[in-house]
């Protein structure tokens, strides 16, 4: 279509640059770029929740171009991170987020038996992670802090429900998806508030009491909207409602997307909390992209003509901005999405983190018709 001629010449910007920056990063767990040059997890944090992101941006340029550089890169991500199933500390919340954009990905375009394997121990021990009683998949082990995070689940675990949808699916095994609609159901009630914003952090009772109170988590306080997790929120639903088909994760990733839409500032670009100060003006592009991923897979699941092109704008919105305001197009840069924030309260702002650069990638093949869905 003519009028995204501009996403057709971002999108072969990304794969020049991608292609030259896949040589240099061959053996690498990337997280973010100091000077432009791609860091190294596997050498400090095998377990970080980020590392998948690299080898499902190499799996969605391989479906793209076809380029074999790109999928032995990604087999290697899935090979590195076998190191993290040898540590308990390192087995969390996050397993679909690091084995379903790797494992999940290749055995689902090659049919490769040891990634089915790999994947459906990362199930399991995301499964393993649920609380009967309470009904909610715990997020962190503790942190050696003194605080009690048995009862905490986050937003975040959201994204990672697909990984069970997909063991029930691959092995006709209903536990894996009675667990992940369990979760989804816990998090309608207790996570989405009134006004369609999102908490961060809720803590539930270990034994059935239900809530017992939110944290302030990544965002700027308790009670405020963080962007991150509102984007969570609104892909998260939409991910349950298309594995399942319960109209009520579709009403909700509708209410939280409303939310968000509507505080979308003029200038596409979106702050860390949607309640934070005006200054200084912290901004997070991986929410915005993450949001245009969610926008534009809930707009072709809604029956409205109205609100499809409500979400189909707002997605469209955001990826202009980022492609025109914040894409780091050149090849002898690693990183790709600039401006990107981890947390209101951390002491570094505005540097590039590799999920940003994932999730842009996904929304622009995705508008373009040519996306893996990898959830």
């Amino acid at each position: 279509m003519s009028e995204l001629i501009w996403a057709e010449e971002a999108l072969r910007k990304v794969i020049e640059k991608e292609r030259a920056v896949v040589k240099r990063n061959y053996d690498k767990l990337p997280y973010t770029a100091v000077n432009h040059v791609f860091d190294d997890k596997s050498k400090d944090n095998v377990c970080w929740w980020t590392n998948g992101f690299y080898g499902g941006m190499l799996w969605q340029l391989y479906r793209e171009t076809g380029d074999d550089e790109f999928m032995k890169a990604a087999e290697r991500v899935e090979e590195k991170l076998d190191a993290n199933f040898l540590d308990y500390n390192g087995m969390d919340h996050d397993s679909g987020f690091k084995w379903l954009l790797t494992a999940v990905a290749n055995y689902r375009f090659t049919g490769n038996d040891k990634s089915k394997n790999r994947a459906l121990l990362a199930a399991a021990n995301l499964a393993g992670r649920y609380n009967s009683k309470g009904k909610f998949i715990r997020a962190w082990n503790d942190w050696g802090d003194g605080r009690d995070t048995r009862g905490w689940a986050i937003i975040d675990c959201m994204m990672n429900l697909p990984l069970l949808y997909w063991a029930t699916e691959t092995m006709d095994d209903p536990r894996f998806s009675q667990i992940a609609e369990n979760h989804a159901n816990t998090a309608m009630d207790s996570f989405i508030r009134k006004d369609g914003s999102s908490r961060h952090i809720v803590e539930f009772g270990l034994n059935g009491e239900g809530f017992i109170r939110e944290h302030g988590g990544q965002g700027y306080a308790e009670g405020t909207a963080w962007t991150r997790g509102q984007t969570w929120a609104i892909y998260g639903f939409v991910m349950s409602y298309i594995h399942t088909k319960n109209e009520a994760y579709l009403k909700t990733a509708m209410r939280v997307a409303d939310f968000f839409v509507e505080h979308i500032p003029e200038s596409g670009l979106i702050p860390v909390d949607f309640m934070q100060p005006e200054e200084p003006a912290y901004e997070d592009s991986t929410a915005a992209a993450i949001a245009a991923c969610g926008l534009l897979h809930l707009a072709e699941e809604v029956q409205g003509a109205a609100d499809r092109l409500k979400y189909q704008t707002a997605g469209i919105k955001l990826l202009k901005t980022l492609t025109n305001e914040r894409c780091d197009f050149d090849p002898q840069h690693d990183d790709l999405l600039i401006n990107c924030t981890a947390a209101y309260h951390d002491k570094e702002h505005h540097f590039p983190i590799i999920y940003g650069d994932y999730f842009y990638i996904e929304a622009m093949l995705y508008l373009l018709g040519r996306g893996e869905y990898l959830w």
